[in-house]
């Protein structure tokens, strides 16, 4: 430990451990340690102005404002998420910013979720992938990443103080998987601790979730700091694993800290390990950049980001790209007056901003605006809609522009349904009875309803686009570029078919993770529930044509490496890329899970006419699941079926591949049934022992289980003539134990 920490008395470093304000920490020259400034991010830079110290969300400087997560997510690009994070680095390293707040990891288990439109996907691999990418272009620049909300944050309703029952499965394989990606690929130098308790106690004061998961077993060597007032005891917290307090608390965390360390609930190597971790997190952020950052390209890659997020989610006779040629009919007020991001912590204040209307009108100099509605709930209004027929009706071509209110989408609040607003949908159905052509433009944060789907030929999502998203939807409208983005969360035909349909918000303080596993997808395709829109759904203005595929295992290092080879030709007359997305379903008989579940994918562009062989690797495990009762993650043996396509429902090829790997058996204790230890080789000879050689003969084997099979060993002895008592079970079990402890010396 440096000499200049231990020169410190406990409440100098008690004080260096909380914030000194919103969105600074206090320095000390002696023991080496800087003062940070943290601020909000992830789709740019929200640094309050100065003067600003409330809790509030004030004035904020200027920053490009790049699309939201909601829609980066949707191009399946993580070298453009590499690249976002490297222009929002450049810029928070100007502003003097340390440390900005983001990526949003959290999964999207419920469409209903408020924030929703700050978090990438309802699959890890998806968002351990971008979050990955975003978080390696940020810490290119100087400045410390801090992917959040760790963990299980996937709602707004009473998020401060809900309790989230999730089994340890769920936990690992779906919830914290995406921040194990990030912490192993991109060694972020900040995480950020949750609002919410887990399975009762606070993500912040969580020594198993702090110390055990993510220090020891992923290796993670930075800070972590609180969300904002996530701490409600600061000895606890530290104690559990939480380096840093934000923000100030008045005095009252490091209080707290003292009286903990003068009743011997913290160690004082604790409290120095956190120091040396936040002057290890000073040293990282020292050195940034030196010129300033190119706004002007920050706008263009804000634009190029938003365009290649678009996903078109119907195109019926091909309808679009709109020709410049013709009129065009823009309606909708968003068009004019544009929902670009979303509401809360990460609101930016953006450079510039464009709208769609202007875009247009720009290149078509003949279109016409109409409002259609106001955007302020309401009911409809109907001198608007007659407005807007006559000019749909002497028009060429027609846009509506459909979305949500900025109230519907914020921090702090949930949704309650999924329903565009009456005033939109009645414009829609009136433009629809005179014009069948129409193409819908929506901008949204999270999915919405989509009954109104069939009055439209083309539907475009463009999500929420941030500050270039008018001059983006307009270079897809007419065709300067393909659309390409597939969807990152299903759309659901009705509320009641989402997963977690009766288990969200929850009541009494609990939510319930009761559809487990099946979070998303793997819900509806394990349910066979059919969605709107699947996920990984997307169309292009050209087609693509896959082929050949071939799968191999190799054995790399004493495991196994799946590889999978394919051919993809754009067969069509435009540029375009494809994301081949590569779906896997585990063995028959073995542990429950899903379906099938996404385990690889890579974006392709082609020029027209153009094939690429396609290579997939799926490294040593990358198929694994987490096995509850050894603790251990396990790579089941069997014959697994790969399934490539361009959604979860769209599988084009399919190829058969065997792994060997064995999965791990954990021994049977004396409370484990029958059947489990006569499932284990070396349990059944221990138990063939105390029954006797009858217990050999299959037959009596076979109905031994078949009565009693699911009966715990140790309860046995309470049947007459059993050759068992419970101190007889424990026994056997500690015989087991020492055999296994030889066998194990042996080899």
């Amino acid at each position: 430990m440096p000499s200049e920490i231990n020169g410190l008395d406990q409440a100098e470093k008690a004080e260096l451990l909380s914030g000194s304000g919103m969105w600074e920490t206090p320095g000390s020259e002696r023991a080496g340690i800087r003062s940070l400034v943290l601020t909000d991010g992830p789709n740019g830079v929200r640094l309050s102005a100065a003067g600003d110290t409330g809790p509030g969300l004030g004035e904020s400087r200027p920053a490009t404002c790049f699309p939201a997560e909601c829609a980066t997510a949707s191009s399946w690009d993580p070298e453009l998420l590499e690249e976002l994070g490297r222009a929002a680095g450049l810029e928070a390293a100007a502003l003097g910013v340390d440390v900005l707040l983001g990526p949003g990891l959290n999964i999207k288990r419920s469409p209903l979720c408020g924030r929703n439109f700050e978090y990438f996907s309802e699959d890890p691999l998806l968002t351990g992938s971008l979050g990955a990418a975003w978080v390696t272009g940020v810490q290119s620049c100087g400045v410390a990443a801090s992917p959040k909300h760790f963990a299980a944050n996937n709602q707004e309703s009473y998020r401060m103080t809900v309790d989230v029952i999730v089994d340890e499965r769920t936990l690992r394989e779906i919830y914290l998987r995406g921040f194990e990606t990030v912490v192993r690929r991109s060694a972020p130098w900040t995480v950020m601790a949750a609002y919410n308790r887990i399975n009762g106690f606070h993500a912040a004061q969580d020594p198993w979730l702090l110390r055990q998961v993510l220090r020891q077993e992923w290796g993670f060597d930075g800070v972590v700091v609180s969300d904002w007032g996530a701490v409600t005891d600061r000895a606890a917290a530290l104690a559990a694993g939480l380096d840093l307090e934000m923000p100030s608390s008045s005095g009252i965390g490091p209080a707290e800290l003292v009286a903990g360390l003068d009743a011997g609930l913290v160690s004082p190597d604790d409290v120095d390990a956190s120091l040396a971790r936040l002057r290890e997190l000073g040293r990282r952020t020292a050195d940034k950049p030196a010129a300033p950052p190119d706004l002007t390209a920050h706008d263009a890659l804000a634009r190029n980001a938003a365009a290649r997020s678009m996903v078109l989610l119907k195109n019926d006779g091909a309808l679009l790209p709109f020709s410049s040629a013709a009129t065009l009919a823009v309606v909708g007020e968003l068009a004019r007056t544009p929902r670009y991001q979303g509401s809360g912590s990460s609101r930016v204040n953006p450079t510039r901003l464009s709208t769609a209307w202007t875009a247009l009108s720009e290149r078509i100099p003949g279109a016409v605006f109409a409002a259609g509605y106001l955007l302020e709930p309401g009911a409809p209004d109907e001198d608007l809609i007659a407005e807007a027929v006559r000019a749909a009706r002497g028009a060429d071509q027609v846009a509506v522009f459909l979305g949500l209110p900025d109230a519907a989408e914020t921090e702090g609040l949930d949704r309650s349904t999924l329903q565009l607003p009456q005033a939109q949908l009645r414009l829609l159905e009136a433009i629809a009875e005179v014009r069948p052509d129409v193409a819908v433009v929506l901008a949204n944060g999270s999915v919405v309803a989509t009954d109104w789907v069939p009055k439209a030929a083309a539907v475009l999502e463009t999500w929420l686009p941030g500050q270039a998203g008018g001059e983006a939807v307009t270079d897809v409208l007419l065709g300067d570029v393909n659309p390409s983005g597939k969807l990152a969360e299903t759309f659901p035909r009705r509320l009641a078919d989402t997963p977690a349909y009766g288990n969200f918000p929850g009541e009494a303080g609990q939510v319930r993770y009761g559809e487990g596993l099946l979070v998303g997808y793997r819900w509806y395709d394990t349910r066979m529930v059919e969605p709107a829109f699947p996920f990984g759904h997307g169309l292009s203005y050209t087609e693509f044509r896959y082929s050949g595929l071939e799968a191999t295992v190799s054995n790399r290092g004493g495991e196994e490496e799946v590889r999978a080879v394919l051919q993809l030709a754009n067969t069509g007359a435009r540029e375009g890329a494809e994301v081949v997305q590569l779906y896997v379903a585990a063995p028959a008989g073995g542990a429950p899970r899903p379906v099938q579940e996404l385990r690889a994918f890579k974006r392709v562009n082609l020029a027209p006419g153009e094939t690429r062989t396609v290579e997939l690797v799926l490294a040593p495990g990358s198929l694994d699941r987490f096995d509850p009762l050894t603790g251990l993650w396990a790579t089941d043996p069997g014959t697994y079926e790969l399934r490539v396509g361009s959604s979860s429902r769209d599988i084009r090829l399919t190829a058969a591949f065997t792994l060997a790997a064995a999965a791990p058996k954990p021994l049977p204790t004396a409370s484990s049934t029958l059947a489990e230890w006569m499932e284990h080789p070396l349990a059944a000879a221990v138990l063939a022992e105390a029954f006797g050689a009858g217990a050999g003969d299959p037959g009596v084997a076979a109905s031994m289980l078949t009565l009693m099979g699911s009966l715990p060993l140790d309860r046995l002895g309470r049947f007459p003539g059993s050759p068992l008592s419970a101190e007889n079970a424990a026994a056997l079990a500690r015989k087991l134990a020492e055999r296994a402890e030889q066998q194990e010396g042996s080899t």
